[in-house]
């Protein structure tokens, strides 16, 4: 498929692509708040709701791994056009849950295709929309900041809205989803008008396509997959596990607080990552470890507010992961973005966006576990594991940059090097 200019407007197209990104987002994490909803009038277990919130993984991880090799084969706009349509689709299964529980695991399933082709796809196609000549005014960190804020924005405001309709609305386990399906619905033709930036000229078999040689680079390996998973960790265990966990204290406010923290979560993650970019630095992990010890922080305030039941810590909790959140966001796209080359682009951020949202699976692995081992106990060991994982970091911290970035630190610093004998030392 060769590049087609969108008609003139006067709305730059990252605009949309942002938008589409957000609507995408809020169909994936509208669902957090409504645990309590579920497990309180449906009368389902704490570990078949934690099901729930993890089981789109299940759609979201081949979408994350399929869809930017597809959209480097056939365009970035093609298959956003699905990624919209598979958010119609979700909402609209998602509105069936009064029927019973087979519903809301599909419904689930194709929020996470939707939220997979958003990560992958539509990041990419923010990034490539957020330089010359589609925007020349842009800094180069101007794609990874859009698409963060597009998602961190999406999922807090998606959440909002549903918790609030849930708890004070109509039709609580119906009305969040047809809302979401109206705000969805016009991207389905907005898109279509936004210029492909992706020549989509690639042969050969899909299955070479889906190889992504940058997901070996050392750097990749030793600091970003390490950081990775605490992304989404620090946001299922933050809106979907601690209210469960509060629950007792919270009684029939229980949805509206289970809201409050996710909007603060997600709020203070949008927020935060103005300031994220500056703490990124381009010859260290310094953006990603600051995220490890903030997400330890906010494991530890969790711990309290579990044990001492106090809703207060509760929200202070949510406040210090949603400043991990944002932080690691920013700092891992970024990294993501200097490691991949063009083809891979798109490729490595499905990976990327794969190993954070394995820790979406948190929640479920300390529910099937509690018994065994109680709840502060587990919460404490990962707070060490946090930490364990910044400190393995920080032995990578200026190793194995991708080629170009320790060469500007040593001219920097008055010496000359060649970037090629970097480039191969460092892989």
């Amino acid at each position: 498929m060769s590049s087609v200019a969108a008609r003139p407007s006067a709305v730059p197209p990252w605009r949309v692509v942002f938008g589409a990104v957000f609507v995408m987002s809020w169909c994936g994490n509208q669902f957090s708040p409504l645990l309590l909803l579920y497990k309180q009038e449906e009368h389902y277990s704490t570990l078949l709701v934690n099901l729930l919130l993890g089981v789109y993984v299940g759609g979201l991880a081949p979408a994350l791994l399929l869809a930017g090799a597809l959209s480097d084969r056939y365009g970035r706009r093609p298959v956003m056009s699905v990624g919209t349509l598979t958010a119609l689709a979700a909402g609209a299964v998602l509105a069936l849950g009064p029927l019973g529980v087979a519903p809301l695991f599909i419904g689930r399933l194709l929020a996470g295709v939707t939220v997979g082709i958003a990560m992958a796809v539509g990041n990419s196609w923010l990034k490539e929309l957020s330089q010359a000549p589609h925007d020349p005014a842009a800094d180069a960190g101007a794609g990874a900041r859009r698409a963060s804020t597009a998602f961190t924005l999406g999922s807090g405001l998606g959440a909002l809205v549903a918790g609030a309709l849930a708890q004070w609305g109509p039709r609580p386990e119906v009305l969040p989803f047809v809302l979401q399906i109206v705000v969805a619905a016009p991207f389905v033709w907005l898109v279509r008008r936004i210029p492909e930036t992706s020549p989509g000229d690639l042969g050969g078999p899909l299955r070479r396509q889906l190889r992504v040689p940058a997901a070996g680079h050392r750097r990749f390996l030793r600091v970003v997959a390490v950081a990775a998973p605490w992304l989404f960790a620090s946001a299922a265990l933050a809106y979907g596990y601690l209210p469960v966990l509060l629950s007792g204290s919270t009684g029939s406010w229980g949805l509206a607080y289970a809201t409050a923290l996710t909007g603060l979560t997600l709020g203070v993650a949008a927020l935060i990552q103005p300031w994220a970019k500056r703490i990124d630095s381009p010859s260290s992990a310094r953006g990603l470890v600051v995220f490890l010890f903030l997400a330890a922080a906010g494991l530890l305030v969790m711990t309290g507010a579990q044990y001492w039941q106090s809703l207060w810590l509760g929200l202070a909790a949510a406040v210090v992961l949603g400043c991990a959140i944002g932080t690691g966001l920013v700092s891992g796209l970024l990294e993501v973005q200097r490691i991949a080359g063009p083809r891979d682009l798109a490729g490595l951020t499905g990976v990327f966006y794969t190993l954070a949202y394995a820790g979406f699976l948190t929640p479920i692995v300390l529910a099937a576990v509690t018994s065994l081992f109680g709840t502060t106990t587990l919460l404490l060991a990962l707070v060490v594991l946090a930490l364990l994982c910044a400190g393995a970091v920080l032995l990578a911290y200026r190793r194995h940059l991708p080629t170009g970035e320790r060469t500007t630190t040593v001219v920097a610093q008055g010496g000359a090097r060649s970037p090629e004998r970097d480039g191969a030392a460092r892989r």
